[in-house]
C-alpha cells in the first residue's frame, strides 16, 4: 500500500453538522453541535483580502467556535493560537444528508461575503477501501443523485469544488477492488461533467500525492475519469509533503495530462511529512506536524492555481495515536499545528 492515506477524517462528522450552512444565513449562530453559541461573543472572524484570498471563510466553523469558547473561558493563549485557523478558509465537506440545503447553504453565505465557497465531494461508493473513513454512497444511482443534489444547491454561485479525493488513486493503487472501476470512472466522469455544467463552478479532481508513486502511473486514470473536462486536479490532499515537492510532482503531472493547472492543500505541510513509525500509519494524525502556507492564489508557480486548505486543520484523521474518530475536532492536535510555528 502506498502512502495515499490522510484523506479520511470526515466520515465521522456529526449528523447535525449538515445544515450549518443555512443555519448561517437564517440565524447567525451555530447549528452544527446543537450549542447554539454565537460566534460573535469572541471570534469576531472577518474575510481575507479578495485579491490574494478570494475563498470565503465560515465566520461559524468549528474553529471558529472554538476560539469563541477558549475566549469566554478566559484562555487567550489558546485562543490566539486557534484563531490561525478560524481565519483562514477552508473547505467544506458535503456529507450526504441533506446535500442540495448545505451546497445552498455555504454557496449563499460565501456569495454574501463576496466571495468563492470551497466545497469538497467524499462520497464515491466503496470510499476509503474499509479503512477509517470507509463508506460512501450506496451504490452509482445514489451517488448520482448526491451530485445533482450539491448541483442545484450551488446553482449559479461561484463554487470551487475538490472531487473525491483518493478516488482516482485507489483505482491505481491497488487498493479499491477491479469490480468497481469501470463504474468509479463513469461515476467521476458524470459528476465533472454535472459541476462544469454550471455558470461559476470549477471542479478539481484529486490526482494524490507526491508520496504515492509516480505520475506515470496516474495520468491515464485520471484522463479516463474526465480530468481533460475538468479546470485542473488537487494535490496532497489531508496529506504533509511538502509544497515544493508538491509543485513539483503536480509538474510532472501536469505535463501528461494537457498541462492542466491544480491546487494544492497546504494545510498541514509546514513541517513536511512524518517519517517515524510504521509507515502504512505515518499519514493519520502524525505528530510534530504545522500549518503551511496560508490560502492564497498568489503561489509560487504559474500552474499552481491556489494554496488552499482543504483538509480542516484539527480535525481527527481517525482513531489512532489516541485521535478520536474521522473527522471529530481534535482541540489538543489543533493546538498542536497552530503552535508550531511559536
Amino acid at each position: 500500500m502506498y502512502d495515499s492515506r490522510g484523506v479520511g477524517a470526515f466520515a465521522g462528522r456529526r449528523a447535525s453538522a449538515v445544515v450549518l450552512g443555512a443555519a448561517l444565513l437564517i440565524t447567525g449562530c451555530s447549528s452544527s453541535d446543537g450549542e447554539g453559541d454565537e460566534p460573535e461573543a469572541g471570534a469576531g472572524i472577518t474575510q481575507q483580502p479578495k485579491e490574494s484570498d478570494p475563498f470565503w471563510v465560515n465566520p461559524d466553523g468549528t474553529a471558529a467556535r472554538q476560539v469563541a469558547a477558549l475566549e469566554k473561558a478566559g484562555k487567550k493563549e489558546e485562543a490566539r493560537q486557534l484563531r490561525r485557523i478560524a481565519e483562514q478558509p477552508v473547505g467544506e465537506w458535503i456529507s450526504p444528508e441533506n446535500p442540495r440545503e448545505q451546497a445552498r447553504g455555504f454557496t449563499e453565505a460565501a456569495d454574501e461575503a463576496g466571495r468563492t465557497a470551497l466545497l469538497v465531494l467524499y462520497n464515491i461508493p466503496h470510499r476509503d477501501c474499509g479503512q477509517y473513513s470507509q463508506g460512501g454512497a450506496a451504490d452509482g444511482n445514489a451517488y448520482r443523485a448526491f451530485v445533482d443534489d450539491v448541483a442545484e444547491g450551488i446553482g449559479d454561485r461561484p463554487a470551487t469544488v475538490i472531487l473525491e479525493p483518493d478516488a482516482v488513486l485507489h483505482l491505481v493503487d491497488g487498493c479499491t477492488p477491479e469490480e468497481f472501476h469501470e463504474e468509479r470512472y463513469d461515476l467521476l466522469k458524470g459528476a465533472i461533467a454535472k459541476l462544469k455544467g454550471l455558470k461559476n463552478t470549477k471542479v478539481y479532481l484529486d490526482a494524490g500525492n507526491a508520496g504515492w508513486g509516480n505520475p506515470d502511473q496516474i495520468f491515464e486514470p485520471l484522463k479516463w475519469a474526465g480530468i481533460d473536462q475538468a479546470d485542473g486536479f488537487s494535490v496532497n490532499v489531508s496529506n504533509f509533503y511538502s509544497t515544493e515537492d508538491s509543485i513539483a510532482y503536480g509538474k510532472q503531472l501536469s505535463a501528461k495530462v494537457g498541462d492542466k493547472p491544480f491546487v494544492i492543500d497546504t494545510s498541514r505541510n509546514g513541517n513536511g511529512p512524518y517519517t517515524e513509525g510504521a509507515a502504512d500509519e505515518r499519514w493519520c494524525n502524525p505528530p510534530g506536524r504545522a500549518l503551511g502556507e496560508t490560502p492564497t492564489v498568489k503561489t509560487a508557480d504559474p500552474l499552481v492555481d491556489a494554496y488552499l486548505w482543504v483538509k480542516r486543520p484539527g480535525e481527527s484523521d481517525g482513531e489512532c495515536k489516541g485521535g478520536p474518530k474521522a473527522g471529530q475536532w481534535w482541540e489538543e492536535y489543533a493546538l498542536e499545528l497552530a503552535g508550531a510555528g511559536d
